[in-house]
């Protein structure tokens, strides 16, 4: 039970024990703030907030690595908040003890960054962060998460804006012979570039003219490339394969002829270090703007179907989006405004009965 008692130096003791029998004790100089101490842990001990005065000693660090470990994460994943943690927040807050981080620091800890990360990169960083510290909270070892209510900086949605045709075809003119087709797989089936680079012999059809995407070739440091399931449950799917991406993969073939993998360097699987070394000189040949990724084939594609009248629903199938929010969130502006669709499809009924002709009224 709590207990306060007045010392000899005329000060007043007030302690308790936690349920691992633990004693805990602090001093007052009068015995009615020892009293509201020992008031307020018996009430977070009602309501399930209590944590132990030296729950929060553990580092950040420390706690951060075992997070880490019970964390049920796809191994690209695990790779991602490992290095966000080692590069953004252990410099940071690795030797500091839980208990010690308030919401101030946190706040300086993205203002700081705010000089050499973009904003969707910080709010990548300050979302593993929060989660850590809130199974921190979980475990009774801080009372509160410091990252609640922290200011981000706004991260600016820019339009996608899809290359042209032209340039589809100087990307694929620059490319190395045996990489061209590369370049019209993913243009005309919007696969992901861990998509194409993984797709094998047997995922291929000619016959039904369809390309299966069940699996994606991953590149782990410290790993040799090796097949791993695709991005989400709703990457898995099946893309028809149009007549030139099919004349073009059959032409590749005939002369790279392969047993497994459709496409490789030097007979490897080619890994994602390797692909960008290369990739960029290829971007620069072609005159696109410089960062101009592998993903912008995909927006191509995209823009394609779009383009030809295919539904939100359509899109997203093909492009083993989640969810229809998704494709819409990337690509809205893309589809046509419908103003003149109303106005059109309303005239074109009303206009032809002349049911609502004001003039046949009067």
């Amino acid at each position: 039970m709590p207990s306060i008692s007045k010392r000899a130096d005329g000060r007043w003791r007030a302690r308790y024990r936690d349920d691992a029998g633990h004693e805990h004790a602090k001093h007052f100089v009068r015995k009615v703030d020892g009293q509201l101490w020992l008031d307020g842990v018996t009430a977070a001990v009602v309501t399930g907030t209590y944590v132990a005065p030296n729950a929060g000693r553990m580092t950040f660090r420390e706690y951060a690595e075992r997070w880490r470990a019970v964390q049920v994460h796809r191994p690209s994943t695990a790779v991602h908040v490992e290095r966000m943690l080692r590069r953004h927040a252990y410099p940071t807050f690795g030797s500091r003890p839980l208990s010690s981080i308030l919401p101030t620091d946190v706040q300086a800890w993205v203002r700081r960054l705010e000089s050499d990360l973009s904003a969707s990169t910080i709010g990548v960083a300050h979302s593993i962060v929060s989660s850590v510290l809130r199974a921190a909270v979980r475990d009774r070892r801080i009372v509160a998460n410091p990252c609640d209510g922290s200011r981000l900086p706004k991260v600016e949605r820019s339009r996608v804006v899809p290359p042209t045709t032209e340039q589809m075809a100087a990307l694929r003119d620059a490319m190395p012979a045996e990489l061209k087709a590369l370049v019209v797989l993913a243009a005309g089936t919007g696969l992901r570039q861990g998509e194409c680079l993984g797709v094998t012999i047997d995922r291929l059809d000619f016959l039904r003219r369809t390309v299966t995407v069940d699996r994606q070739l991953m590149t782990l440091p410290g790993h040799p490339p090796h097949h791993a399931p695709p991005k989400t449950p709703a990457s898995v799917r099946t893309v028809p394969l149009p007549g030139v991406v099919g004349d073009a993969l059959a032409a590749h073939l005939a002369d790279h002829p392969r047993d497994d993998l459709v496409f490789t360097l030097a007979g490897k699987p080619i890994t994602r270090q390797a692909f960008g070394h290369l990739w960029r000189p290829v971007v620069a040949a072609a005159g696109l703007p410089v960062g101009t990724g592998f993903h912008a084939l995909r927006h191509y594609y995209a823009s394609l179907l779009i383009r030809h009248g295919e539904s939100v629903k359509t899109v997203q199938a093909r492009l083993g989006h989640a969810s229809a929010v998704e494709t819409l969130d990337t690509y809205s502006h893309m589809w046509p405004d419908s103003d003149d669709r109303t106005r059109e499809a309303v005239d074109s009924v009303f206009g032809q009965t002349g049911a609502l002709d004001t003039r046949e009224a009067q």
